[in-house]
């Protein structure tokens, strides 16, 4: 079973910047598409950004222009680059792998963002 670490997360003031890592326990994204999600208290879980196995990404409209996602297929980890964050980027944010055949997801465990002054 493939197992997802996300790390990075933070408390950062308003205009700050941070970067999530998502680190796979093995191999995997010629086979599956990543993504990150965010979920803040008493919201539904929501698409921050994707990158498919071929490489192209998509970035929620939201975040579009301040967060970037990429991977490093050496290293099995994905990124997702925060900049110019906002107190609304406040979530917990969480790592997900999509087998691209099946549709069958994992998840990492989360990591806390905070942003406040």
């Amino acid at each position: 079973q493939v197992q997802l670490v996300e790390s990075g997360g933070d408390l950062v003031p308003p205009g700050g910047s941070l970067r999530l890592s998502c680190a796979a326990s093995r191999s995997i994204f010629s086979r599956y598409a990543m993504a990150w999600y965010r979920q803040a208290p008493g919201e539904q879980r929501e698409l921050v950004a994707s990158i498919s196995s071929l490489g192209s990404t998509n970035i929620a409209d939201s975040v579009k222009g301040r967060f970037t996602i990429s991977r490093d297929n050496a290293k099995n980890t994905v990124y997702l680059q925060m900049n110019n964050l906002k107190p609304e980027d406040t979530a917990v944010y969480y790592c997900n792998a999509r087998y691209r055949f099946s549709g069958y997801d994992i998840w990492g465990q989360g990591t806390q963002v905070t942003v406040a002054s």
